[in-house]
Protein backbone atom coordinates (compact mmCIF):
# COMPACT_ATOMS: atom_id res chain seq x y z
CA UNK A 1 0.00 0.00 0.00
CA UNK A 2 1.33 3.44 -0.91
CA UNK A 3 2.41 6.06 1.57
CA UNK A 4 0.70 9.35 0.78
CA UNK A 5 2.41 12.68 1.27
CA UNK A 6 -0.18 15.04 2.75
CA UNK A 7 0.56 18.74 2.49
CA UNK A 8 -1.27 21.97 3.19
CA UNK A 9 -2.17 24.15 0.23
CA UNK A 10 -0.16 27.35 -0.08
CA UNK A 11 -3.18 29.64 -0.28
CA UNK A 12 -1.21 32.68 -1.43
CA UNK A 13 -2.88 33.40 -4.75
CA UNK A 14 -5.22 36.31 -5.38
CA UNK A 15 -7.90 33.80 -6.33
CA UNK A 16 -7.74 32.07 -2.94
CA UNK A 17 -7.96 35.32 -0.98
CA UNK A 18 -10.65 36.60 -3.32
CA UNK A 19 -12.80 33.54 -2.61
CA UNK A 20 -12.28 33.95 1.15
CA UNK A 21 -13.21 37.63 0.89
CA UNK A 22 -16.36 36.84 -1.09
CA UNK A 23 -17.42 34.13 1.37
CA UNK A 24 -16.72 36.45 4.31
CA UNK A 25 -18.87 39.15 2.70
CA UNK A 26 -21.68 36.62 2.16
CA UNK A 27 -21.49 35.60 5.82
CA UNK A 28 -21.67 39.28 6.84
CA UNK A 29 -24.73 39.86 4.64
CA UNK A 30 -26.32 36.70 6.07
CA UNK A 31 -25.63 38.07 9.55
CA UNK A 32 -27.44 41.27 8.60
CA UNK A 33 -30.37 39.24 7.28
CA UNK A 34 -30.50 37.38 10.59
CA UNK A 35 -30.43 40.70 12.46
CA UNK A 36 -33.42 41.95 10.47
CA UNK A 37 -35.44 38.81 11.23
CA UNK A 38 -34.38 38.88 14.90
CA UNK A 39 -35.12 42.60 15.32
CA UNK A 40 -38.36 42.82 13.34
CA UNK A 41 -39.71 39.31 13.84
CA UNK A 42 -40.52 36.59 11.35
CA UNK A 43 -43.39 38.56 9.86
CA UNK A 44 -40.88 40.02 7.35
CA UNK A 45 -40.28 36.50 6.00
CA UNK A 46 -42.58 34.33 3.92
CA UNK A 47 -43.33 32.15 6.95
CA UNK A 48 -46.69 32.11 8.71
CA UNK A 49 -48.73 30.17 11.24
CA UNK A 50 -49.12 27.44 8.61
CA UNK A 51 -45.58 27.48 7.14
CA UNK A 52 -43.40 27.61 10.24
CA UNK A 53 -40.33 25.99 8.63
CA UNK A 54 -39.15 28.13 5.74
CA UNK A 55 -36.24 28.36 3.32
CA UNK A 56 -33.59 28.52 6.08
CA UNK A 57 -34.77 25.10 7.25
CA UNK A 58 -34.42 23.79 3.70
CA UNK A 59 -30.77 24.87 3.64
CA UNK A 60 -30.13 23.65 7.18
CA UNK A 61 -31.65 20.20 6.65
CA UNK A 62 -29.85 19.78 3.32
CA UNK A 63 -26.47 20.63 4.86
CA UNK A 64 -27.05 18.41 7.91
CA UNK A 65 -28.14 15.45 5.77
CA UNK A 66 -25.19 15.98 3.40
CA UNK A 67 -22.79 16.06 6.37
CA UNK A 68 -23.60 12.46 7.16
CA UNK A 69 -23.14 11.42 3.54
CA UNK A 70 -19.85 13.27 3.14
CA UNK A 71 -18.33 10.94 5.73
CA UNK A 72 -19.21 7.97 3.54
CA UNK A 73 -15.89 8.11 1.66
CA UNK A 74 -13.93 7.74 4.90
CA UNK A 75 -16.22 4.91 6.00
CA UNK A 76 -15.61 3.01 2.76
CA UNK A 77 -11.86 3.25 3.39
CA UNK A 78 -11.68 2.27 7.06
CA UNK A 79 -14.82 0.23 7.73
CA UNK A 80 -15.04 -1.65 4.42
CA UNK A 81 -11.31 -1.83 3.75
CA UNK A 82 -11.27 -0.21 0.28
CA UNK A 83 -7.73 1.18 0.36
CA UNK A 84 -8.23 3.21 -2.83
CA UNK A 85 -10.39 5.60 -0.81
CA UNK A 86 -7.90 5.97 2.06
CA UNK A 87 -6.19 9.14 0.74
CA UNK A 88 -9.60 10.85 0.65
CA UNK A 89 -10.61 9.92 4.21
CA UNK A 90 -9.22 13.03 5.91
CA UNK A 91 -11.01 15.37 3.51
CA UNK A 92 -14.18 13.31 3.96
CA UNK A 93 -14.11 13.90 7.73
CA UNK A 94 -13.42 17.61 7.26
CA UNK A 95 -16.39 18.05 4.92
CA UNK A 96 -18.64 16.20 7.35
CA UNK A 97 -17.78 18.56 10.23
CA UNK A 98 -17.94 21.70 8.06
CA UNK A 99 -21.30 20.79 6.51
CA UNK A 100 -22.84 20.07 9.90
CA UNK A 101 -21.48 23.35 11.29
CA UNK A 102 -22.95 25.29 8.36
CA UNK A 103 -26.32 23.59 8.69
CA UNK A 104 -26.57 24.09 12.45
CA UNK A 105 -25.52 27.74 12.12
CA UNK A 106 -28.57 28.35 9.93
CA UNK A 107 -30.82 26.26 12.13
CA UNK A 108 -29.87 28.07 15.34
CA UNK A 109 -30.20 31.54 13.82
CA UNK A 110 -33.65 30.72 12.43
CA UNK A 111 -35.09 29.86 15.82
CA UNK A 112 -36.54 33.35 16.27
CA UNK A 113 -35.22 33.29 19.84
CA UNK A 114 -31.63 31.91 19.62
CA UNK A 115 -31.22 32.36 23.39
CA UNK A 116 -33.67 29.48 23.85
CA UNK A 117 -30.95 27.17 22.58
CA UNK A 118 -29.57 27.30 26.14
CA UNK A 119 -32.77 25.64 27.36
CA UNK A 120 -32.47 22.97 24.68
CA UNK A 121 -28.86 22.30 25.74
CA UNK A 122 -29.57 22.11 29.47
CA UNK A 123 -33.00 20.49 29.63
CA UNK A 124 -33.80 17.35 27.66
CA UNK A 125 -37.26 16.09 26.91
CA UNK A 126 -36.45 12.56 25.81
CA UNK A 127 -39.93 12.18 24.32
CA UNK A 128 -38.90 14.75 21.70
CA UNK A 129 -36.99 13.71 18.57
CA UNK A 130 -35.50 17.23 18.54
CA UNK A 131 -33.83 16.59 21.91
CA UNK A 132 -32.37 13.35 20.57
CA UNK A 133 -30.95 15.20 17.58
CA UNK A 134 -29.08 17.71 19.76
CA UNK A 135 -27.25 14.80 21.36
CA UNK A 136 -26.62 13.22 17.96
CA UNK A 137 -25.24 16.43 16.44
CA UNK A 138 -22.87 17.12 19.34
CA UNK A 139 -21.75 13.51 19.35
CA UNK A 140 -21.11 13.64 15.60
CA UNK A 141 -18.76 16.60 16.02
CA UNK A 142 -16.78 14.84 18.75
CA UNK A 143 -16.61 11.42 17.08
CA UNK A 144 -15.56 12.73 13.66
CA UNK A 145 -12.94 14.99 15.27
CA UNK A 146 -11.43 11.98 17.04
CA UNK A 147 -11.69 10.00 13.78
CA UNK A 148 -9.69 12.65 11.92
CA UNK A 149 -7.15 12.70 14.75
CA UNK A 150 -6.57 8.94 14.45
CA UNK A 151 -6.01 9.36 10.71
CA UNK A 152 -3.57 12.25 11.06
CA UNK A 153 -1.59 11.03 14.08
CA UNK A 154 0.45 7.94 13.15
CA UNK A 155 1.00 6.87 16.78
CA UNK A 156 -2.73 6.21 17.22
CA UNK A 157 -3.47 5.15 13.64
CA UNK A 158 -4.34 1.61 14.78
CA UNK A 159 -7.52 3.01 16.34
CA UNK A 160 -8.70 4.49 13.05
CA UNK A 161 -10.78 1.47 12.03
CA UNK A 162 -12.73 1.00 15.31
CA UNK A 163 -13.35 4.75 15.60
CA UNK A 164 -14.37 4.80 11.95
CA UNK A 165 -16.84 1.98 12.57
CA UNK A 166 -18.30 3.89 15.51
CA UNK A 167 -18.56 7.05 13.38
CA UNK A 168 -20.26 5.05 10.61
CA UNK A 169 -22.92 3.71 12.99
CA UNK A 170 -23.36 7.12 14.65
CA UNK A 171 -23.99 8.91 11.37
CA UNK A 172 -26.59 6.32 10.37
CA UNK A 173 -28.36 6.97 13.67
CA UNK A 174 -28.00 10.74 13.15
CA UNK A 175 -29.60 10.68 9.71
CA UNK A 176 -32.29 8.32 10.98
CA UNK A 177 -33.04 10.91 13.65
CA UNK A 178 -33.27 13.70 11.07
CA UNK A 179 -35.61 11.66 8.89
CA UNK A 180 -37.65 10.63 11.91
CA UNK A 181 -38.43 14.28 12.64
CA UNK A 182 -40.77 14.03 9.67
CA UNK A 183 -41.72 10.37 10.12
CA UNK A 184 -42.97 11.04 13.66
CA UNK A 185 -45.13 14.06 12.69
CA UNK A 186 -48.40 12.14 12.37
CA UNK A 187 -50.46 15.33 12.02
CA UNK A 188 -49.02 16.05 8.57
CA UNK A 189 -50.29 13.83 5.77
CA UNK A 190 -47.05 14.23 3.80
CA UNK A 191 -44.80 13.17 6.68
CA UNK A 192 -46.40 10.37 8.65
CA UNK A 193 -44.32 7.50 7.20
CA UNK A 194 -41.63 5.23 8.67
CA UNK A 195 -39.88 5.10 5.28
CA UNK A 196 -38.72 8.70 5.84
CA UNK A 197 -35.77 7.49 7.93
CA UNK A 198 -34.16 5.14 5.34
CA UNK A 199 -35.01 7.60 2.55
CA UNK A 200 -33.05 10.32 4.36
CA UNK A 201 -30.10 7.93 4.72
CA UNK A 202 -30.12 7.33 0.95
CA UNK A 203 -30.43 11.08 0.37
CA UNK A 204 -27.43 11.73 2.62
CA UNK A 205 -25.27 9.32 0.60
CA UNK A 206 -26.21 11.06 -2.65
CA UNK A 207 -26.00 14.69 -1.50
CA UNK A 208 -22.81 14.21 0.52
CA UNK A 209 -20.94 12.42 -2.27
CA UNK A 210 -22.01 15.02 -4.86
CA UNK A 211 -20.60 17.79 -2.67
CA UNK A 212 -17.46 15.74 -2.02
CA UNK A 213 -16.83 15.30 -5.77
CA UNK A 214 -17.22 19.01 -6.48
CA UNK A 215 -14.97 20.07 -3.58
CA UNK A 216 -12.33 17.45 -4.49
CA UNK A 217 -12.24 18.50 -8.14
CA UNK A 218 -12.25 22.18 -7.21
CA UNK A 219 -9.39 21.87 -4.74
CA UNK A 220 -7.19 19.79 -7.03
CA UNK A 221 -7.87 21.96 -10.06
CA UNK A 222 -7.27 25.11 -8.04
CA UNK A 223 -3.98 23.85 -6.58
CA UNK A 224 -2.93 22.09 -9.81
CA UNK A 225 -2.34 18.81 -8.01
CA UNK A 226 -2.70 15.58 -10.03
CA UNK A 227 -6.10 13.90 -9.79
CA UNK A 228 -6.24 10.58 -11.66
CA UNK A 229 -9.15 9.09 -13.55
CA UNK A 230 -9.31 6.01 -11.34
CA UNK A 231 -10.59 7.79 -8.23
CA UNK A 232 -12.90 10.09 -10.22
CA UNK A 233 -14.48 7.11 -12.01
CA UNK A 234 -15.00 5.23 -8.74
CA UNK A 235 -16.67 8.23 -7.13
CA UNK A 236 -18.92 9.05 -10.08
CA UNK A 237 -20.07 5.43 -10.44
CA UNK A 238 -20.82 5.30 -6.72
CA UNK A 239 -22.78 8.54 -7.03
CA UNK A 240 -24.92 6.96 -9.74
CA UNK A 241 -25.76 4.06 -7.42
CA UNK A 242 -26.81 6.48 -4.67
CA UNK A 243 -28.97 8.51 -7.06
CA UNK A 244 -30.77 5.32 -8.09
CA UNK A 245 -31.20 4.43 -4.42
CA UNK A 246 -32.91 7.75 -3.70
CA UNK A 247 -35.21 7.24 -6.69
CA UNK A 248 -36.17 3.82 -5.35
CA UNK A 249 -37.16 5.21 -1.94
CA UNK A 250 -39.10 8.09 -3.52
CA UNK A 251 -41.00 5.55 -5.64
CA UNK A 252 -41.67 3.32 -2.63
CA UNK A 253 -42.81 6.31 -0.53
CA UNK A 254 -45.34 7.48 -3.13
CA UNK A 255 -46.62 3.99 -3.98
CA UNK A 256 -47.12 3.28 -0.27
CA UNK A 257 -49.08 6.51 0.13
CA UNK A 258 -51.18 5.71 -2.93
CA UNK A 259 -52.10 2.38 -1.36
CA UNK A 260 -53.49 4.14 1.73
CA UNK A 261 -56.68 6.01 0.89
CA UNK A 262 -56.08 8.64 3.58
CA UNK A 263 -52.94 9.82 1.74
CA UNK A 264 -54.42 10.08 -1.76
CA UNK A 265 -54.99 13.82 -1.32
CA UNK A 266 -51.41 14.73 -0.46
CA UNK A 267 -49.96 12.47 -3.17
CA UNK A 268 -52.19 14.13 -5.77
CA UNK A 269 -51.14 17.51 -4.43
CA UNK A 270 -47.41 16.83 -4.76
CA UNK A 271 -47.49 14.84 -8.00
CA UNK A 272 -50.20 16.69 -9.94
CA UNK A 273 -51.98 19.65 -8.36
CA UNK A 274 -49.32 21.37 -6.24
CA UNK A 275 -48.20 24.10 -8.63
CA UNK A 276 -44.62 25.07 -7.76
CA UNK A 277 -44.21 21.94 -5.61
CA UNK A 278 -45.25 19.67 -8.46
CA UNK A 279 -42.87 21.51 -10.81
CA UNK A 280 -39.98 21.20 -8.36
CA UNK A 281 -40.72 17.52 -7.81
CA UNK A 282 -40.85 16.45 -11.45
CA UNK A 283 -38.45 18.87 -13.12
CA UNK A 284 -36.18 19.77 -10.21
CA UNK A 285 -35.87 16.49 -8.32
CA UNK A 286 -36.70 13.74 -10.83
CA UNK A 287 -35.57 15.05 -14.22
CA UNK A 288 -32.73 17.52 -13.60
CA UNK A 289 -31.71 16.15 -10.19
CA UNK A 290 -31.82 12.41 -10.96
CA UNK A 291 -32.38 11.27 -14.55
CA UNK A 292 -30.05 13.78 -16.23
CA UNK A 293 -27.18 13.11 -13.77
CA UNK A 294 -27.61 9.35 -14.28
CA UNK A 295 -27.35 9.85 -18.04
CA UNK A 296 -24.26 12.04 -17.68
CA UNK A 297 -22.52 9.66 -15.28
CA UNK A 298 -23.15 6.40 -17.12
CA UNK A 299 -22.98 7.52 -20.74
CA UNK A 300 -19.97 5.87 -22.46
CA UNK A 301 -18.41 9.19 -23.51
CA UNK A 302 -20.06 11.82 -21.28
CA UNK A 303 -19.04 9.91 -18.16
CA UNK A 304 -15.37 10.37 -19.11
CA UNK A 305 -15.67 14.14 -19.30
CA UNK A 306 -14.84 15.66 -15.91
CA UNK A 307 -16.75 18.85 -16.60
CA UNK A 308 -19.88 16.79 -17.24
CA UNK A 309 -19.22 14.72 -14.11
CA UNK A 310 -18.99 17.97 -12.17
CA UNK A 311 -22.20 19.15 -13.81
CA UNK A 312 -23.92 15.91 -12.78
CA UNK A 313 -22.80 16.42 -9.17
CA UNK A 314 -24.05 20.02 -9.24
CA UNK A 315 -27.43 18.90 -10.61
CA UNK A 316 -27.70 16.31 -7.83
CA UNK A 317 -27.17 19.09 -5.28
CA UNK A 318 -29.77 21.37 -6.90
CA UNK A 319 -32.18 18.44 -7.22
CA UNK A 320 -31.59 17.62 -3.57
CA UNK A 321 -32.46 21.18 -2.58
CA UNK A 322 -35.65 20.85 -4.62
CA UNK A 323 -36.45 17.56 -2.88
CA UNK A 324 -35.97 19.03 0.59
CA UNK A 325 -38.04 22.08 -0.41
CA UNK A 326 -40.92 19.87 -1.54
CA UNK A 327 -40.72 17.76 1.63
CA UNK A 328 -40.45 20.67 4.07
CA UNK A 329 -42.48 23.46 2.45
CA UNK A 330 -44.85 21.36 0.32
CA UNK A 331 -45.62 19.10 3.28
CA UNK A 332 -46.68 22.11 5.36
CA UNK A 333 -48.59 23.81 2.55
CA UNK A 334 -51.02 20.90 2.22
CA UNK A 335 -53.94 21.59 4.59
CA UNK A 336 -54.10 19.73 7.89
CA UNK A 337 -56.74 17.06 8.34
CA UNK A 338 -58.02 18.04 11.78
CA UNK A 339 -60.69 15.38 12.07
CA UNK A 340 -59.89 12.40 9.79
CA UNK A 341 -62.95 10.97 8.03
CA UNK A 342 -65.13 13.94 8.97
CA UNK A 343 -65.96 17.31 7.45
CA UNK A 344 -65.09 20.46 9.35
CA UNK A 345 -65.32 24.14 8.55
CA UNK A 346 -64.37 27.42 10.16
CA UNK A 347 -63.46 30.97 9.20
CA UNK A 348 -59.71 30.25 9.38
CA UNK A 349 -58.32 28.66 6.20
CA UNK A 350 -59.71 25.17 6.68
CA UNK A 351 -58.87 23.02 3.68
CA UNK A 352 -56.95 25.86 2.02
CA UNK A 353 -53.45 25.30 0.64
CA UNK A 354 -51.05 27.62 2.44
CA UNK A 355 -49.13 30.17 0.38
CA UNK A 356 -45.42 30.75 0.85
CA UNK A 357 -42.93 32.96 -0.99
CA UNK A 358 -39.33 32.96 0.27
CA UNK A 359 -38.04 36.36 1.34
CA UNK A 360 -34.52 37.59 0.61
CA UNK A 361 -33.45 37.49 4.31
CA UNK A 362 -34.36 33.79 4.41
CA UNK A 363 -32.40 33.00 1.26
CA UNK A 364 -29.37 35.01 2.40
CA UNK A 365 -29.37 33.29 5.79
CA UNK A 366 -29.38 29.90 4.06
CA UNK A 367 -26.57 30.91 1.71
CA UNK A 368 -24.64 32.10 4.75
CA UNK A 369 -24.62 28.52 6.03
CA UNK A 370 -23.14 27.35 2.72
CA UNK A 371 -20.49 30.07 3.02
CA UNK A 372 -19.63 28.93 6.56
CA UNK A 373 -19.10 25.40 5.25
CA UNK A 374 -16.88 26.52 2.36
CA UNK A 375 -14.76 28.94 4.39
CA UNK A 376 -14.13 26.26 7.02
CA UNK A 377 -12.88 23.87 4.34
CA UNK A 378 -10.65 26.44 2.62
CA UNK A 379 -9.03 27.55 5.88
CA UNK A 380 -8.59 23.99 7.16
CA UNK A 381 -6.79 22.73 4.03
CA UNK A 382 -4.44 25.71 4.28
CA UNK A 383 -3.39 25.14 7.89
CA UNK A 384 -3.63 21.33 8.23
CA UNK A 385 -2.57 18.36 6.10
CA UNK A 386 -5.85 17.15 4.67
CA UNK A 387 -4.91 16.74 0.99
CA UNK A 388 -2.39 14.35 -0.60
CA UNK A 389 0.07 16.00 -2.97
CA UNK A 390 -0.95 13.55 -5.69
CA UNK A 391 -3.93 11.34 -6.47
CA UNK A 392 -2.52 9.90 -9.69
CA UNK A 393 -3.74 6.45 -10.67
CA UNK A 394 -0.40 4.85 -9.80
CA UNK A 395 -0.62 6.37 -6.32
CA UNK A 396 -4.19 5.31 -5.69
CA UNK A 397 -3.73 1.77 -7.07
CA UNK A 398 -0.17 0.69 -7.95
CA UNK A 399 -1.55 -2.42 -9.72
CA UNK A 400 -3.96 -0.48 -11.93
CA UNK A 401 -1.76 -0.04 -15.00
CA UNK A 402 -0.06 -3.40 -14.52
CA UNK A 403 -3.38 -5.23 -14.51
CA UNK A 404 -4.49 -3.29 -17.58
CA UNK A 405 -1.29 -4.18 -19.44
CA UNK A 406 -1.68 -7.84 -18.51
CA UNK A 407 -5.23 -7.88 -19.88
CA UNK A 408 -4.05 -6.28 -23.12
CA UNK A 409 -1.25 -8.85 -23.50
CA UNK A 410 -3.61 -11.78 -22.90
CA UNK A 411 -6.07 -10.38 -25.43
Amino acid sequence: MNHYDYQEIEGRSNGYWGILLALGALIAVAGYAWYLMEHNGHWITGMSNQIVWGTPHVFAIFLIVAASGALNVASIASVFGKYQYKPLARLSGLLAIALLAGGLAVLVLDLGRPDRLIIAMTYYNFKSIFAWNIILYNGFFAIVAVYIWTMMQHSIGRYSKPVGLFAFLWRLILTTGTGSIFGFLVARQAYDAAIMAPMFIAMSFSFGLAIFILVLMGLYNGTRRPLGDLIVNRLKNLLGVFIAGVLYFVLAYNLTNLYATEHHGVVSFILRDGGIYTTLFWWGQIVLGSLVPLALLYHPSWGKNRKLVGLAALLVILGGMAQIYVIVIGGQAFPLVIFPGMESSSAYADGVVATYVPSWPEVLLGLGGVAVFLIMVLVAVKVLKFLPLSLEDKMVDPYHKASGAAESASA
